[in-house]
């Protein structure tokens, strides 16, 4: 599997997917909503106890930027410092004792999304993902809302600019620094559009809508112009038939390609045209010189074609017309152009078989050649920007950590600059306009992602945001990384959150976390989530490692490659060897042992409870895999299984059964391991089929414990905070039942939520 579960569009576009109750008393919602960019007068970011602003005082009610209004009070500015100052001070205290980590903790974690540096290198605006409070008042379930605030790079205070039940997205800066752009449906908006609103105060102003949704902009050098992708317009004729009951779907040719449009801002323009383009568009992007734009264009609106076929093109502006394309093979990432246009930067894979994206390649718009600037680099590239014309800075994963590096176009020069180390795990950068200073989104063993600011000179990059202040006072347990060898002699690492509290014998119950991909990595970063159960299960007794296995991203093409063919096999045995050596080196008690991981890791859970069942002693298997040969018949990305894992079709000599062995459902006679299985009712990349399958089979052959968990409207990962809350208890009450507590039948199925009760 390509992703990874968390939550992801209907199209399932990401490659990574996967991956992020009751708060103590800092809600995650705010109090209030804001519609203009007010500062606060410098205060931190609002975060304060719901009821306590709302009783007081009264009010209009204010704009919802969902849409409609909200049942909530207007405040007046000073009562509003107020609040802030009493819900800081309050957090605080309710902290006081240094508390352990629960599921109600981890519900609550805000994280930053996007951190873009302005023009001139003084501020930083970013989007801060702020979660929905199962346990606040008036709880709406739903995905996290995502917030608008600025922070100077001088280390004074965030500004909430745009917070409350908001979804902003897209943030870009104007070429003078002076207002922020962004995407949103806010007040009586049909569809998401674009809004400006000034750095220096003001309200935000729609400045472009369209009949349909925009999806992502670009604007010209001189902002007069704008291009966007969006889906055209639904046909009158269909509509009319829909509403008369003809809705049958014609499977994968009733697709809706996304285009390329161009827009007039100023007043009085014309309506957007569509460009005249082939295929289905993606990564926009306008040239800072010249009238030209990059895109990224698949044949088809599929999702395995937006996977492994998407090719940049770089197009006339005002025509469509093509002026080059460049053949970039395999999967994609960002696209970048020079700031002489000259250049287009991109995030690549090597070749057409490679799992991930992750070479540096320099595109030359005069020769239409790529060039990788980092050959035989042994890590992957997962951010890029020009320091200048002639030089690319990078963000890449590394083994365990993640490094700040730059290089010249033709690859020589090349820097590593930082090294997270015992800093942070940097996961995306963006520089000012003189390439001496950068803004980067970087996580840490003490905290999700952050804000972090890095001038040239530096020793490397500073913190600027604390999005968790109460996190401070939690109680954290050790965390380390580690390597051990497979039994082919292999090296691997991983990352091992150790017991808060040692057992008198030195051993303890071990959670192994397997990530899903298998094109993805474990960092020494931030190891806690809804899914992943770190510093919980720590402050729990348990010991969670998470592995590196063969075919994981960090060390190169030629590693990442290293499962293909051979699904479950050595890359299954590495999660063994894994348990081997904790139990060898006395940290492990190799018979309390469990397993757990969605989508490629929910397979290896599966595989775990079945074929290598005799070394767990449970196992939580989520959006899995049970029977591969069915899977591939259902998942909606069988090109890009076959290209980058299986390299090989049932059908072809041999297949049918070496696939048919490599299946959970074909070992089920050996499982003797109770396993939990959770899965989205609506996955469309491993069918919940594959979940009930196996689910079936164990529950007919009746030797080993199973309970089944579908998710009404969740898909590969849960989005809605609470399913995400519902999970997090399901999967420590399975371990805590099977590895340290009475075990036999399954815990009871009903869960205390510790819900507030409301008044009759």
């Amino acid at each position: 599997m390509s992703a990874s579960a968390t939550s992801c569009d209907w199209r399932m576009r990401s490659e990574s997917c996967y991956d992020a109750a009751r708060a103590i008393v800092c809600r995650s919602r705010p109090a209030w909503r804001i519609s203009s960019s007010r500062d606060f007068a410098g205060m931190p970011p609002p975060d304060v106890r719901r009821g306590a602003c709302r009783r007081a005082g009264a009010g209009t009610p204010l704009t919802n930027h969902a849409g409609g209004t909200m049942k909530t009070r207007s405040i007046r500015r000073p009562f509003a410092l107020a609040c802030v100052a009493v819900g800081l001070l309050a957090a605080r205290s309710a902290f006081a004792a240094d508390q352990l980590w629960t599921p109600q903790h981890v519900a609550k974690l805000r994280t930053v999304t996007s951190a873009i540096m302005s023009p001139d290198g003084t501020q930083i605006a970013y989007t801060l993902l702020v979660p929905r409070d199962p346990y606040g008042e008036d709880f709406d379930d739903g995905g996290a809302w995502s917030e608008l605030h600025v922070v100077a790079v001088d280390g004074s205070a965030p500004r909430p600019y745009i917070v409350g039940e908001v979804n902003i997205d897209s943030v870009q800066w104007s070429h003078d620094g002076r207002a922020l752009y962004f995407l949103a449906k806010r007040g009586k908006d049909k569809e998401k559009s674009l809004y400006r609103i000034p750095v220096g105060g003001g309200e935000a102003v729609r400045v472009l809508k369209h009949e349909t949704a925009i999806g992502s902009y670009a604007l010209s050098p001189d902002e007069t112009r704008v291009a966007f992708l969006a889906e055209p317009k639904t046909p009158k004729e269909k509509k009319d038939l829909e509403e008369k009951g003809f809705t049958a779907e014609v499977v994968e040719e009733d697709l809706t390609p996304t285009l390329v449009w161009t827009a007039d801002l100023r007043a009085g323009a014309a309506k957007p045209k569509a460009l005249a383009i082939d295929g289905s568009a993606s990564e926009l992007s306008w040239s800072p010189v010249g009238d030209r734009l990059a895109v990224a264009l698949a044949p088809t609106p599929l999702v395995d074609d937006e996977y492994m076929k998407r090719r940049v093109h770089v197009l006339d502006a005002s025509s469509g017309d093509v002026v080059m394309k460049f053949d970039n093979p395999g999967k994609l990432g960002d696209v970048r152009w020079s700031p002489d246009g000259r250049r287009l930067a991109m995030i690549s894979a090597e070749d057409v078989n490679d799992p991930s994206p992750g070479r540096l390649l320099v595109g030359d718009l005069e020769t239409g050649k790529l060039k990788d600037a980092l050959p035989n680099f042994e890590g992957h590239v997962s951010g890029i920007a020009w320091q200048d014309a002639d030089t690319i800075m990078y963000v890449a994963d590394v083994g365990l950590d993640a490094t700040l590096g730059k290089v010249k176009v033709d690859g020589s020069g090349q820097k590593t600059i930082a090294s997270s180390g015992t800093a942070a795990v940097l996961t995306s950068i963006t520089l000012s306009k003189d390439g001496q200073i950068g803004a980067f989104i970087g996580h840490h063993a003490s905290h999700p992602g952050e804000v972090f600011v890095m001038k040239h000179g530096d020793a490397g990059p500073k913190r600027l945001t604390d999005s968790n202040p109460w996190i401070a006072d939690m109680k954290f347990a050790p965390q380390e990384a580690m390597t051990y060898k497979a039994r082919d002699g292999l090296e691997l690492q991983g990352v091992l959150v150790r017991p808060l509290e040692a057992a008198a014998n030195g051993k303890h119950p071990l959670i192994l976390y397997v990530h899903g991909g298998p094109e993805a990595h474990e960092a020494n970063g931030w190891m806690t989530n809804y899914s992943r159960p770190g510093q919980v299960a720590a402050a729990r007794g348990f010991a969670v490692f998470y592995p590196n296995y063969r075919g994981s991203t960090g060390r190169g093409v030629v590693f990442s490659k290293m499962g293909q063919g051979d699904e479950a096999g050595r890359e299954f045995d590495d999660l063994v060897d894994a348990v081997k050596h904790l139990v060898d080196a006395g940290i492990a008690d190799e018979k309390k042992v469990g397993i757990t991981g969605g989508s490629y890791g929910g397979y290896a859970a599966a595989w775990g409870a079945t074929a290598q069942s005799e070394h767990f002693a449970a196992s939580v298997m989520f959006v899995g895999i049970s029977n591969t040969i069915s899977k591939k018949g259902t998942t909606d990305i069988p090109n890009e299984d076959y290209l980058v894992h299986t390299r090989s079709h049932l059908w072809e000599e041999g297949k049918w059964q070496f696939f048919l062995e490599r299946s959970p459902i074909y070992h089920v006679k050996k499982a003797r391991t109770p396993i939990l299985i959770l899965a989205g009712k609506n996955d469309p990349r491993v069918h919940p089929s594959q979940s009930m399958e196996l689910y079936r089979h164990l529950k007919t052959l009746n030797q080993a414990p199973v309970r089944l968990v579908f998710y009404p409207g969740e898909q590969h990962g849960n989005r809605k905070a609470a399913a995400r809350l519902d999970y997090n208890l399901r999967m420590l009450q399975w371990f805590e039942h099977y590895l340290t507590g009475p075990g036999g039948a399954p815990p009871d199925r009903k869960l205390d939520y510790e819900l507030p009760k409301k008044d009759d």
